[in-house]
Parts: C-alpha cells; sequence; structure tokens
C-alpha cells in the first residue's frame, strides 16, 4: 500500500472504441468486437483501426503546426490524449508537472519510412534521428504543453503505460513533485512490425466470429490482434475532489526466463507483482482484475493460473479488453486502467465473451495487471472514491 493516497484525475484515450467515456462505455456492455481487417503489404491481415473521426482530428494536429508536419503517429496520439488529459484535470499549460509517456515500438512508421528510403538510395533523411528517437513522445508533449517538469521516455514492452504511472508514484511520493502525466501510445498497424508478430507465431489466423479471442482458457491457437491507440492520466498527490481513483497499491516484478518472450506456466513474475500490490490488504476486498490476457494460449492460461495462486482459488470477477480492442502494446495499460475506472464509475463489470464470472454486487478495488517481453510485470491497485 501507498504511505499517501494519489489521484488520477483525468484519464483520456483513443482506441478503435472511440475517444470519449460516453461513447466507450455503452461499447463496452456489447459483446462485440471492434477489430477489422486490413491490407498490409499485400496481405489481409486483422488489427483494431483508430475510427476515421479521431484520424481527421490527428491530421488538424499535424497540420496546425509546421513542427508537427514531420512528427510520427505515435506522436501526435500521444499529444491528442495529453491535451485532453490536462483538459479534463484542469490543470494549466506552463504548470509544473512531469511528463513520462512511452511506447514499445516507437516511432514504427517513420523507422520503416527513413530505413526504406536508406536501402533504396543509400542516404538518410535530415529528420530521421530526431523524429525517431524514443525521447522524441515526451519531449514533444512537454513541449505543446509548455510543461516545465521532468519529460521522461522509455519502452518496457507492453507494460510500459503502467510502468510510467510506478514512475510517476515515486517521483510524487519522495516530494520532487506534485503532478504527473503518465501514458503510451503506439501506432503499430505497419508492414514490419506485423511481420514480427507474425514471426513469434502468436498472430491470430483464427477465421470464427472473434479474430482474438483473449481470456478464452479453451483455445488451442494463439489469436493476438494489434491495435492502434493511446492513453494518458493526470496523477496528483493527495486524495482530490474530482479523483476519478485512487492508486492504493503497486507492484512490479521480473522473472528470470527461460525463454526470451514468454513467462513461467504460472507467471511467477504476476504472482509477485499483484502481491506487492496488494500489500497488506485482503484478497477478498479485490472485486476484480482487469488482465493482460494479450490473446495468446500461453500468455492468458499463465496469468490466470498466477490469479489462482494470489487469490487462493477464491477468484474476483476477470476481464479483459483486448478481444475487443487489439493489443496496443505500450498503450494497453492504459486502456485497461480506463477500464478499471469505468467499472468502478459505473458500478458494473465488462464481460468478455468467452469468460464466465460469477456476478459482483460492488467494484470498489479493481487490480489491473500489465506484462511485457521479458517478463516486466506491473500491477497497480485502483481504489474506488464512492
Amino acid at each position: 500500500m501507498l504511505k499517501n493516497p494519489i489521484s488520477i484525475t483525468a484519464l483520456a484515450s483513443i482506441s478503435a472504441l472511440g475517444d470519449h467515456w460516453e461513447k466507450v462505455w455503452p461499447v463496452y456492455q456489447t459483446h462485440r468486437h471492434y477489430l477489422s481487417e486490413i491490407n498490409i503489404d499485400g496481405q489481409s491481415v486483422w488489427a483494431a483501426v483508430l475510427p476515421e473521426s479521431i484520424k481527421l482530428e490527428i491530421d488538424k494536429i499535424r497540420e496546425a503546426d509546421a513542427k508537427y508536419e514531420h512528427l510520427d503517429d505515435t506522436v501526435l496520439y500521444a499529444l491528442y490524449t495529453a491535451r485532453k488529459a490536462l483538459k479534463q484535470a484542469g490543470w494549466q499549460k506552463g504548470c509544473d508537472f512531469g511528463i513520462n509517456i512511452g511506447s514499445s515500438r516507437g516511432a514504427t512508421h517513420l523507422f520503416e519510412k527513413y530505413h526504406k528510403l536508406y536501402l533504396e538510395e543509400g542516404r538518410a533523411s535530415t529528420l530521421t534521428s530526431p523524429t525517431t528517437t524514443l525521447g522524441n513522445i515526451s519531449s514533444w508533449v512537454a513541449h505543446d504543453l509548455k510543461a516545465r517538469g521532468p519529460e521522461i521516455s522509455h519502452s518496457v514492452t507492453c507494460s510500459t503505460a503502467l510502468h510510467a504511472m510506478l514512475n510517476a508514484v515515486a517521483w510524487i511520493q519522495s516530494g520532487m513533485t506534485e503532478k504527473f502525466l503518465v501514458g503510451g501510445s503506439e501506432a503499430p498497424l505497419t508492414p514490419f512490425t506485423i511481420a514480427q508478430m507474425q514471426a513469434l507465431k502468436i498472430y491470430t489466423r483464427n477465421t470464427g466470429p472473434y479474430p482474438c479471442r483473449a481470456l478464452d482458457l479453451e483455445k488451442n491457437q494463439n489469436t493476438m490482434v494489434l491495435g492502434e491507440g493511446a492513453g494518458a492520466a493526470c496523477l496528483e498527490k493527495g486524495e482530490k475532489a474530482n479523483a476519478l481513483a485512487l492508486i492504493e497499491g503497486i507492484g512490479f516484478a521480473t522473472e528470470p526466463l527461460e525463454h526470451s518472450v514468454s513467462i513461467s506456466a504460472d507467471a511467477q513474475c504476476f504472482q509477485d507483482s499483484m502481491k506487492k500490490a496488494l500489500g497488506d490488504i485482503g484478497i477478498d476486498e479485490v472485486d476484480a482484475v482487469v488482465m493482460h490476457a494479450p490473446g495468446t494460449v500461453k500468455g492468458d492460461l499463465s496469468e490466470y493460473k498466477a490469479i489462482e495462486k494470489v487469490f487462493e482459488g477464491r477468484l474476483p470477477y476477470l476481464t479483459t479488453n483486448k478481444w475487443k480492442v487489439g493489443h496496443t502494446f505500450g498503450a494497453s495499460g492504459l486502456l485497461s486502467v480506463e477500464m478499471a475506472v469505468l467499472m468502478m464509475q459505473k458500478q458494473q463489470g465488462i464481460s468478455t465473451p468467452f469468460f464466465k464470472n460469477k456476478p459482483r454486487q460492488e467494484f470498489n478495488k479493481v487490480l489491473v495487471n500489465a506484462v511485457g517481453f521479458g517478463g516486466n510485470a506491473v500491477s497497480i491497485l485502483l481504489k474506488c472514491l464512492g
């Protein structure tokens, strides 16, 4: 448990579901997925694509300032969600707040574009380095919002966004700052990125009604689907009147790996991170777990087994959103946090088509999980203010 409470005073996101809670919540109440078939280098693949209305808003950012014209989508997605989060929290531009926004893959579109140019013409574009360095995500957001605090970018693969929250909590708890903007941004729908996932044999080839079967514990093939999106949250020291939820506990763990892309059969890293996040809190106090559950056979099952062990067989409500919005890599943790906060705000579960939960009367404490290649697990325990 944290020594002092930290409030989440704003949450903003973009995904295949949209960019407004009023739209996202009703969508979560259905068992319709938002994955579509797209053409990547002549092959048809499943993906979760941003709605055209959001892409038009992203284009407006790009066109409004000449400096933004050559930025990668990962940066522009981060700018869009950061602006929304700042407005929602009531923070002013130019204030003292830190920024920590990361990405798993980084500037995927520009990397591939500039590398292709180099292979074809034997030269690099002038803007190659400054627009593809990972640090340009938080630095451009800081420039856009005129923030005067620390600006940090990082990649911890799929647990990136939750690691940003961990880092912000550490800064706030230390007394070095009182506010932090955190998040993750990902634009992974590129030929090389898709090819990398296919090479790992984890990308879906499912032809059924649900291309991604995240949290289907009986599936016999991997069904991960990539999605583009971003999420941003404003964290503040203390219990604020406008808080959407409180961060009550944080946990993290990295386990020694037998293979570079897998975790143990019962996800020891998740067991450790969840126990740290819970601290002295009784397991019966946790009403739900928003799982990482990427839609792979081993990934989903190992996390489930870890939850079974930590909760001693008395399972809380289990859910995930990747079957609906795809796996947004570094942004996925923030989308899971948003899902958890929505359940607490509405006092209603968000189910999947595959896993049957026992009905819950209330959602007051929800645990959110994320893990990336290398077994970097993070668990965040959120508490409802109601």
